[in-house]
């Protein structure tokens, strides 16, 4: 049983999530060909930080950075390392705040430079799939509503859907209940409770859905090694039109999106 939270837990949450969204607008500002991803992760921690706050997913399950920054074929999960941006890449960053006893999660993918066709689209569309999943979030839907407006959507551009991660409920715990599957069947699953707080996050891959796992034990590749794209925005349910927490609007306004 997921048991709603309150208004004034959204409260909490909501400050963690502007302050997420805020700290990707930072890192996004920062993406260029030249630039490390060490140096990524580092404008994102200095910015937490300064705002009083934490890097949630620093050392959560042993993982050794702020974000997870995952590079064309990295689905999620990457490491920050000394890679050199190239132009043509795109780059997803994913980001974790605690504050005030709550967590903050988004994640955006960033082209760095002058992309191709393809990836350009595939940009869009995992983009537009997160804001179709999102608008199924509604008191009475069920979980598979969601995943089945995100999967039919990128499908019909034909590219695939990861099946082996997904989204999930959020609030004191980074990682809670209900599990929010990018794919599913409209009317199946858990349902969806006015206030129930989940992150939706899209994982597109421009070719085949399979992904295998490196040996760091955290970075998922696509197994085509063709590009993946992720998004992630953190909801509210509600009765009639979800309330969306976490924004790209940072990102959009900086002209550093896309």
């Amino acid at each position: 049983m997921v048991k709603p939270k309150t208004e004034e837990e959204i409260a909490l949450m909501r400050e963690n999530a502007i302050l997420v969204s805020k700290t990707l607008a930072e890192v996004g500002k920062a993406v260029a060909p030249g630039v490390t991803t060490l140096e990524l992760n580092r404008v994102a921690e200095t910015y937490i930080r300064d705002n009083g706050a934490i890097p949630s997913f620093l050392g959560y399950e042993g993982f050794p950075a702020a974000l997870c920054i995952s590079v064309n074929d990295v689905v999620v999960h990457g490491f920050p390392s000394d890679y050199v941006l190239k132009e043509g890449d795109i780059v997803s960053v994913d980001c974790g705040t605690l504050y005030k006893g709550y967590n903050g999660d988004s994640a955006y993918t960033f082209p760095v430079g002058e992309v191709d066709e393809e990836a350009r689209k595939l940009l869009e569309v995992t983009k537009e799939s997160l804001y179709r999943g999102i608008a199924k979030a509604v008191d009475g839907n069920r979980i598979g509503d969601i995943g089945h407006a995100v999967q039919s959507y990128a499908e019909s551009f034909g590219f695939s859907v990861v099946r082996e991660l997904e989204g999930h409920g959020i609030g004191r715990e980074m990682h809670e209940n209900p599990g929010v599957p990018n794919y599913g069947r409209p009317g199946r699953g858990p349902k969806l409770i006015d206030g129930m707080t989940i992150c939706i996050e899209p994982m597109i891959n421009a070719g085949t859905r399979g992904v295998y796992l490196a040996r760091n034990g955290w970075e998922v590749h696509t197994a085509d090694h063709r590009k993946s794209a992720h998004f992630e925005l953190t909801v509210v349910v509600r009765k009639g039109v979800p309330e969306v927490l976490s924004t790209f609007d940072y990102i959009e306004k900086s002209g550093v999106g896309f």
